[in-house]
């Protein structure tokens, strides 16, 4: 099969797809962004251009793109975002954990008297984490759109809390995946798609190359991920 007649029918399955779960064919693709300052850039980077406003740029005229996500929240900020979800939008992303994560960052600073105690202690932050993630991604999924989430990305941090960090996160991460999983949606790996200096604007904000970086994956899945098959597919 000729390769154009492949991505032809890639392209029309992914568009049947959105469609179906949409209710309505032949819809203009309006992605909304929800989750925290992953995607709510702005201040981080003055003079140059946001997420959002990338993300417009790259839909065009093709599609549109709303800014729900808010610098500062958490997960459980979600439930009210999804309250300004405008009525023809197609798709959610959602990025959020990362301030979850930056309210134990004290862990990292204080003093080990015992590896098992730290463990107990990861243990109930994950568990706390899980039972709010699980709460608010049940919440998102009963707006039935095609929704897609994002993991925490590692830290832009000095070398000596870098590693410590980014271990931490995985505790996070491991909850994000597993929810993706159990409901079979896609999941974009923003840990693989910021592996340089020059995507961060600071020690935890997306630079606009990084940003740049995302929106293009953000775009792929919105238009060949196929959402009626409810499987879980990594994306970097």
């Amino acid at each position: 099969m000729p390769h154009s007649r492949r991505q032809f029918l890639v392209t029309t399955s992914a568009a049947a797809a959105v469609a179906s779960c949409s209710g309505q064919s032949a819809r203009v693709p309006h992605v909304v962004l929800l989750g925290d300052s992953i995607f709510d850039n702005a201040q981080y980077v003055p003079g140059k251009p946001d997420v959002i406003e990338q993300l417009r740029a790259a839909l065009g005229s093709n599609g549109k793109a709303t800014l729900l996500a808010r610098d500062g929240d958490v997960t459980a900020s979600i439930e009210e975002q999804l309250r300004g979800v405008p009525a023809d939008a197609t798709h959610l992303v959602l990025s959020v954990g990362g301030n979850d994560a930056l309210g134990h960052i004290g862990m990292l600073e204080r003093a080990v008297h015992s590896s098992s105690a730290v463990f107990t202690e990861l243990a109930e932050v994950q568990a706390q984490f899980r039972m709010g993630y699980t709460k608010m991604l049940a919440a998102v999924q009963k707006r039935g759109l095609p929704t897609t989430v994002c993991l925490i990305y590692d830290s832009n941090f000095d070398a000596s809390r870098k590693p410590q960090a980014d271990v931490a996160l995985t505790i996070f991460n491991d909850v994000i995946l597993r929810s993706a999983g159990h409901a079979g949606l896609p999941v974009i790996d923003l840990r693989r798609i910021f592996d340089q200096r020059e995507d961060y604007a600071n020690a935890i904000e997306p630079s606009e190359i990084g940003g740049a970086k995302m929106v293009r994956v953000i775009l792929e899945v919105v238009r060949a991920h196929d959402f009626v098959k409810g499987r879980t597919t990594l994306y970097a």
